[in-house]
């Protein structure tokens, strides 16, 4: 089991953060490792997203994402290739003056044996590139 979380501060508007997190067709553009992204169902509420990934070895997820409005964003591991577990969040919290608090939790679990290099490189060795790959991109909005 591993688990993740970091808080940081954007200098962005909560909006264009929420916009860019929710576009989950756009993610093969700007985060390293997405190969593909097949969105299954989506509405104002949440999503049902199937992720392709490339990290080291190549492999499928599907998550079920719940939206709370601008602020909170929760998902759920449906099935997949590699986890067993894949459950996390993003919390938005507007600060005003065009600045955003975002809290990223990610908590996964492997199926059978993974090697620490790919446990490391999917939880905490590209954690901080994902987060200045987010924020670069609600700034350019």
């Amino acid at each position: 089991m591993a688990k993740v979380e970091t808080t940081e501060v954007f200098q962005t508007p909560i909006e264009n953060i929420y916009k860019v997190i929710t576009d989950y067709n756009s993610y093969p553009d700007f985060v390293d490792g997405v190969s593909s992204v097949n969105i299954l169902e989506q509405d104002d509420n949440g999503a049902r997203v199937e992720y392709s990934l490339n990290l080291i070895k190549k492999f499928t997820y599907i998550i079920k994402l719940t939206h709370s409005g601008q602020n909170h964003i929760v998902w759920e591991l449906e099935s997949g290739d590699i986890f067993k577990k894949n459950t996390g969040s993003w919390k938005l919290t507007d600060l005003g003056n065009g600045e955003t608090e975002v809290v990223y939790q990610l908590d996964i679990e492997f199926k059978g044996f993974a090697p620490k290099a790919v446990v490391n490189k999917l939880v905490s060795g590209n954690l901080p590139k994902m987060m200045g790959q987010y924020h670069e991109r609600a700034k350019n909005l």
